[in-house]
């Protein structure tokens, strides 16, 4: 018996093969979840969908659009009938010093992890509140609570950090519903968005301040996410879950 048996889920930004978002669809999936993979590419997301199962389902989905995001809900809530999950893990990172952010990387970066964060934790709430039922899972990062220095730029730690606040600020405001917000804090994981760009000499340095040794793998996360979308967790609002090996402790 799957622990979100008869569950509707929605995960954001997850077509991508490694990534983390792909990993938690697919272990939803294996506990009885009907999923909705929400990407940028329809085509990737259809594929992704249809990868974990026939009765998941593909959507197109451009977070920062807010009738984006309206629409891929309607759409589901029709099929559906109901939205349990929702884990927002659509975000983009880029590695630059403070110096170097302009208006541009600013907007890309605070728009996608946080904006987008809001925009579908907002349309999801009318139908969460009609069923006095919900879980909302937010990706953060290590980065906001030690100040970056893995990968992203100050700006990526903002944004992070940033989703921290909200995740708190719904959690407040939403736990009359009976829905819980809680964030994830990852470490340093093996995924796409950072596998080409490390050199040899970046990823030992990083190694060496994990205490376990080694890097995350997307199950790592994928597994949190799964007990903070299931009844597992059921007292567990407003939280921020570390999964980082031990590289952060505190």
């Amino acid at each position: 018996m799957g622990l979100l048996e008869g569950k509707f889920a929605i995960v954001t930004g997850a077509a991508s093969a490694r990534g983390l978002g792909k990993a938690t669809a697919k272990l939803f999936a294996e506990h009885g979840a009907t999923v909705a993979i929400l990407d940028l590419d329809e085509d990737a997301a259809k594929a992704a969908a249809a990868d974990i199962g026939e009765q998941h389902v593909g959507l197109a989905c451009n977070v920062i659009d807010k009738d984006a995001c309206q629409a891929a809900v309607d759409a589901l809530t029709a099929k559906w009938g109901r939205i349990d999950i929702l884990v927002n893990n659509a975000g983009i990172t880029q590695p630059l010093k403070s110096l170097q952010i302009e208006a541009g990387n600013y907007d890309a970066v605070m728009d996608v992890n946080l904006r987008g964060t809001l925009y579908m934790s907002q349309v999801c709430m009318p139908i969460m509140q009609q069923q006095k039922s919900g879980s909302v899972v937010n990706l953060s990062s290590v980065s906001a609570q030690r100040g970056g220095g893995i990968f992203g730029g100050p700006h990526y730690s903002a944004a992070k950090a940033g989703i921290l606040g909200l995740t708190k600020a719904m959690a407040r405001e939403f736990a009359p519903d009976q829905i819980r917000f809680n964030a994830i804090c990852p470490g340093f994981i093996a995924t796409d968005i950072t596998g080409g760009k490390l050199t040899p000499e970046m990823k030992e340095m990083i190694l060496e301040g994990i205490p376990m040794g080694r890097a995350g793998e997307a199950s790592d996360v994928a597994g949190c996410a799964l007990f903070l979308a299931s009844d597992l967790s059921a007292y567990c609002t407003g939280t921020e879950v570390d999964v980082n090996g031990g590289s952060l402790i505190h």
